[in-house]
């Protein structure tokens, strides 16, 4: 063999044991950290690949049950004030998609839950954008009036917020216990041939638990967990945000 071609063997055996995922490094990264950062790529691509295909799924999904009534809720109007609004109202015209939050503050309730206002923080920043595609609201148990001081406490502008404290639609739609409990729920629904229809529903904390899980429904909306898992010390096994710190 001449010493050409060890020397080009040496090299294709180089660019094999170098060859990454992309080009760019960042300051000061060795081949260890390389190694380890690639194989974690892999698995990002392969979780964004899979998240894209169950959404795929998600929108595949025949229509779900025609909803039992036009809930009456109580709402406010940018122009008549506090008002009822049917379920069918929230349904601006040319968007036939609406998706409902049913947010954890009873009237029983002395503060609401602080995971989901958490999560609401950022649904409220986000309100603007939602709404350019399709409806969105957050649904209530307390009194309306109780609601609004809270949202104006939180500074909250955008969010559409409604009190079913007259209507079923938070027992129908696992939004509340049997026992008047409050359980947090998303809901989606999808209007077709002048009937609404329920299309999606957060059940991921009605299924049988995982070891090692909490019964997360709506992770993929809400930044603080996806932030916080880009961090060495992740989300923590027993933190929870609070209403103030």
């Amino acid at each position: 063999m001449t010493k050409m071609t060890r020397n080009k063997k040496s090299a294709v055996r180089k660019r094999k044991v170098t060859k990454t995922l992309h080009s760019q490094r960042f300051p000061g990264e060795n081949a260890a950290y390389r190694k380890a950062r690639d194989k974690l790529l892999e698995e990002e691509m392969a979780l964004r690949r899979h998240t894209e295909a169950v959404a795929a799924l998600r929108r595949k999904l025949p229509l779900g049950g025609k909803v039992p009534e036009d809930y009456v809720f109580e709402g406010v109007d940018e122009l008549m004030g506090v008002r009822p609004v049917r379920l069918s109202e929230l349904f601006a015209p040319g968007k036939d998609t609406l998706v409902i939050y049913s947010y954890m503050y009873g009237p029983n309730m002395e503060r609401p839950c602080p995971m989901c206002t958490s999560m609401l923080d950022a649904l409220e920043g986000n309100a603007q954008h939602i709404s350019q595609r399709v409806n969105l609201a957050v649904v209530a148990k307390s009194p309306l009036p109780r609601i609004l001081a809270f949202a104006q406490e939180r500074g909250w502008r955008r969010l559409r917020l409604l009190s079913s404290a007259s209507n079923r639609y938070n027992r129908d739609y696992f939004g509340e216990r049997e026992d008047g409990r409050q359980w947090p729920a998303l809901n989606v629904f999808r209007r077709r041939g002048g009937a609404t229809h329920h299309f999606w529903g957060s059940e991921l904390m009605f299924v049988p638990g995982e070891k090692g899980q909490e019964p997360r429904h709506v992770d993929f909306m809400w930044p603080l967990w996806n932030v916080l898992d880009a961090t060495p010390e992740g989300r923590g096994k027993d933190w929870h945000p609070k209403l103030s710190y």
